[in-house]
């Protein structure tokens, strides 16, 4: 059995889908990217500002679901500009315990929605 999981801490979707499904003791997320969910727009900034942003969408979708970044097994990197992969990861990996982190792909695209410049989704299990 699924379950939505939603939160006003992170973006509400901008298609037909739900922030997070959690099925049994295992969350998936949506993407985020790096809509402020107070304002609804989006943080451009720098790309060290805009991961922060997805970072902390995510961690309040985690949040909801009763979970935390210690609980993310895989995670999934879009991004625009492989030249930004060291800052992005800089970012990324603030967030995690480096001996414990997630499985994880990293892959440059054509293009992101809105055209942001870093996309993430996480896998998290409690």
């Amino acid at each position: 059995m699924k379950k939505i999981i939603t939160t006003p801490n992170a973006p509400a979707p901008i298609g037909p889908y739900n922030q997070a499904i959690l099925s049994g003791n295992t969350l998936y997320t949506s993407g985020q990217i790096a809509i402020n969910p107070e304002t609804n727009e989006l943080v451009l900034n720098d790309i060290e500002t805009e991961t922060k942003q997805v970072m902390h969408n995510i961690k309040a979708v985690l949040e909801a679901a009763n979970m935390a970044f210690e609980h993310v097994v895989k995670s999934s990197i879009f991004i625009s500009n492989m030249d930004d992969f060291a800052k992005i990861n800089a970012v990324y990996g603030s967030f995690f315990d480096e001996a414990t982190a997630p499985a994880r792909e990293t892959v440059q695209v054509a293009r992101l929605p809105k055209n942001v410049n870093v996309e993430i989704s996480v896998i998290a299990v409690k």
